[in-house]
């Protein structure tokens, strides 16, 4: 039996208070996203709670149980994060965009992170919008993050890789190149044979996106939804605007994953991206470490984005950025990037 799930929230600026606390795993398959936590483990067991720099804007923390606000029969429990930009004012009658991300843990650099003290871990999301809004470069804008599953060492992978790119031969090809390749990835691992992604993406739209519409000043239309991730969370980012083409404004894809299946996602993403006219999308990879791989799949998709319509510099773009490896703090770097595109204070919807 499913049980439902909810979240409970609480804000906070800067001093975290913990509602429900719960210990959190780490997952080994986080641990690989980047050779420097090889100790993490063992950094992380202290006496002293970890030293963390000061959020900009202000986050407010849910946790999902099983009484609450939000009910879910779809996904695991695990927390959302909810950062809401400088200025950010409920009484005011000003309204919106919301971003939607994968991988919470790593977007905040917050103490309930299980990887806080280490700055390497962390795209620093408050700080790069932050800036960019005070530059007048985005328009203020809400982050949506949700944490990703660490409760098996394939968790992550087989909720986000899109289960409709996964039939029977892509799974054998992923079996047969064998857990922690990068074309067999998860499968092979605890946790990695059953995907799961569709109900993720139905708990994106059918209940997670109602809750922040209903509790936040959102734009809630298509123009201003947008969602946003890296490596298999890029992969994900780019299924849900072809699984919700009339949810999603705009997807940010970096460093996709595109070798899982030996190319599956791309392939299958040739029958199903949604026309030009609507969209916005943004890609991006590295020359570095697993990032090395990705250039022939990435042309293969920008082959299919042609196809559909969308114009490279207008409602799509690619780039490469060469020496860059893949890491948070490669995706920190670039983050403007992605975030001037789809959140330019000079873009019309």
């Amino acid at each position: 039996m499913v049980l439902p799930l909810l979240l409970i929230g609480c804000a906070y600026n800067g001093n975290i208070k913990e509602i429900h606390p719960r210990p959190i795993s780490i997952s080994p398959e986080a641990k690989a996203m980047n050779s420097k936590i090889s100790n993490v483990k063992r950094t992380l067991k202290r006496s002293h709670p970890p030293k963390v720099p000061p959020l900009e804007g202000t986050l407010v923390n849910y946790h999902m149980h099983h009484t609450g606000e939000i009910f879910s029969e779809l996904i695991r429990p695990r927390p959302v994060d909810v950062w809401l930009p400088e200025g950010y004012d409920p009484e005011s009658d000003k309204l919106y965009p919301v971003i939607y991300m994968h991988d919470g843990q790593f977007l905040f650099h917050h103490s309930r992170s299980p990887y806080a003290g280490m700055d390497f871990m962390f795209w620093d999301v408050d700080k790069v919008m932050s800036r960019l809004q005070r530059e007048g470069k985005i328009k203020p804008a809400i982050v949506v993050a949700v944490w990703m599953a660490d409760w098996d060492k394939g968790a992550r992978g087989a909720e986000y890789m899109p289960e409709k790119a996964v039939s029977k031969k892509v799974l054998e090809i992923m079996r047969q190149a064998g857990p922690g390749s990068s074309v067999g990835g998860f499968v092979g691992e605890s946790g990695g044979e059953s995907m799961s992604s569709d109900n993720y993406l139905r708990f994106l739209v059918q209940e997670l996106k109602p809750f922040i519409d209903k509790t936040y000043p959102t734009l809630s239309g298509r123009a201003d939804t947008f969602v946003m991730g890296s490596s298999a969370g890029g992969l994900l980012s780019a299924y849900a605007l072809a699984e919700y083409p009339e949810i999603f404004g705009g997807a940010a894809c970096l460093s996709s994953h595109w070798p899982y299946g030996d190319g599956a996602v791309v392939n299958w993403l040739s029958g199903h991206w949604p026309e030009a006219g609507n969209h916005r999308v943004y890609f991006d990879y590295g020359t570095e470490a697993f990032d090395a791989l990705y250039e022939p799949y990435q042309m293969q998709m920008d082959l299919i984005l042609r196809k559909k319509g969308y114009r490279e510099g207008e409602d799509w773009i690619t780039r490469r950025f060469d020496g860059a490896d893949h890491s948070m703090q490669a995706w920190k770097d670039r983050l403007h990037n992605p975030l001037k595109f789809l959140l330019g204070a000079d873009k019309k919807n």
